[in-house]
């Protein structure tokens, strides 16, 4: 649901009335993982996905099912062997569905409205849905800030909404979606009740140093991929929104400088793009030493063995060495500024998801990985 808050919070603004239908469950090879949600309002406009196609129809049906009967359901899809043109995922993969209708009377709309509006705004907050439990307390929601305090209600036992809240709180700080499972009581025994967690955070940050043209393609590219992108070069006459106009932030310093005194975290990506030895090396010892989720410097080879040899002079250890990602990017054949983008850019995405990198035709990797508790963005980012 909260990939799609943007447009879902307009919909409350206007005082529309949908229903909402929310991936809570995958099995196998699925297109779309938990959370990805496809929404109705009562004139049939829809927005989102939860399959990429592949039964968005019998979805939307059960969603204008849901505006008229005010009912919940929870509903499973899978592929079928003995009817290749039935309903289903070609994919061979389950995807279990929750639809759920938000009409203006609905007694948990305010819950929601209140999640989507904190999502839109970039705020962090987790939404904890009852996905698979007794039909009355199905759907029921509770919003959790970071600091623990939390609104709403699942319906049940006093204790539950404090487990929940606790467990949304910790999947909340590591930016995550996934399911928990928990008694009616609260315990973790006893009658199970099954939970979606959905967070949302501000947008991971990507920070280029080096103001080239090969920078500007990968600011619009990691805007894309849903970044909060920065750009860093201590020459002011390139460090310019005229040439980078779609970047977040534009810094005119030194980049180990600005590196020392911003704030980075486990989501960040470092995308290095200077090559020149007075800025690369200060600004690497340092990125180095960071839990950042990726760094990735510029060069030839030639320049990357002599790059290594001034970080380790200046103390840099091997194992440090060992997480730069330099040359930086994918084996893609890229020449142009756009090519070499996407190269990052790739590179990146497969760091994040566990990726090899390889092609997959001829290959029996499993084509999503397990992302059963992905890193979540910003609705609509890489998280």
């Amino acid at each position: 649901m909260l990939d799609i808050a943007e447009e879902l919070n307009r919909w409350v603004e206007q005082g529309r009335d949908f229903a909402i239908a929310t991936v809570v469950a995958v099995s196998g090879s699925g297109p779309r993982q938990p959370g990805a949600a496809l929404a109705v309002d009562s004139e049939g406009t829809a927005i989102g996905s939860v399959s990429g196609g592949c039964v968005e129809g019998a979805v939307y049906d059960l969603c204008m099912q849901a505006l008229e009967d005010g009912e919940t359901v929870l509903e499973r899809f899978g592929y079928s062997d003995e009817d290749a043109f039935a309903v289903g995922l070609t994919c061979g993969g389950i995807i279990d569905i929750l639809v759920t209708p938000m009409r203006a009377d609905a007694p948990g709309r305010g819950v929601f409205a209140a999640a989507l509006a904190a999502a839109a705004a970039g705020e962090a907050a987790a939404v904890a849905r009852i996905t698979d439990g007794p039909a009355e307390v199905m759907g029921r929601a509770l919003l959790v800030r970071p600091d623990g305090s939390y609104e709403g209600g699942l319906g049940g036992h006093p204790e539950l909404d404090r487990t929940a809240a606790a467990s949304a709180t910790a999947m909340l700080d590591g930016g995550k979606n996934g399911t928990v499972v928990i008694g009616e009581d609260g315990s973790h025994c006893g009658q199970p009740l099954t939970l979606l967690v959905e967070s949302s955070v501000p947008a991971p940050r990507m920070i280029v140093f080096g103001a080239i043209d090969f920078a500007s393609a990968l600011v619009r590219i990691g805007k894309f991929l849903g970044y909060h992108v920065t750009v860093c070069d201590a020459r002011p006459i390139f460090a310019t929104k005229t040439r980078f106009p779609e970047a977040d932030d534009i810094v005119v310093e030194w980049p180990h400088k600005y590196l020392e005194r911003t704030e980075v975290d486990g989501r960040t990506v470092l995308a290095v793009l200077t090559h020149d030895a007075k800025f690369d090396v200060p600004l690497l010892q340092h990125a180095l030493k960071l839990p950042v989720a990726y760094i990735g410097a510029m060069g030839s080879r030639r320049t990357h063995e002599d790059r290594n040899k001034r970080l380790r002079e200046v103390g840099v250890t091997e194992l440090e060495l060992a997480r730069l990602r330099s040359p930086i990017g994918l084996d893609l054949g890229a020449r142009t500024p756009e090519e070499t983008a996407l190269s990052i850019a790739a590179e990146i995405v497969a760091n994040r998801r566990g990726g090899s990198g390889v092609s997959l035709t001829g290959a029996h990797t499993p084509i999503h990985h397990d992302t059963s508790a992905q890193p979540a963005g910003r609705i609509g980012s890489v998280a």
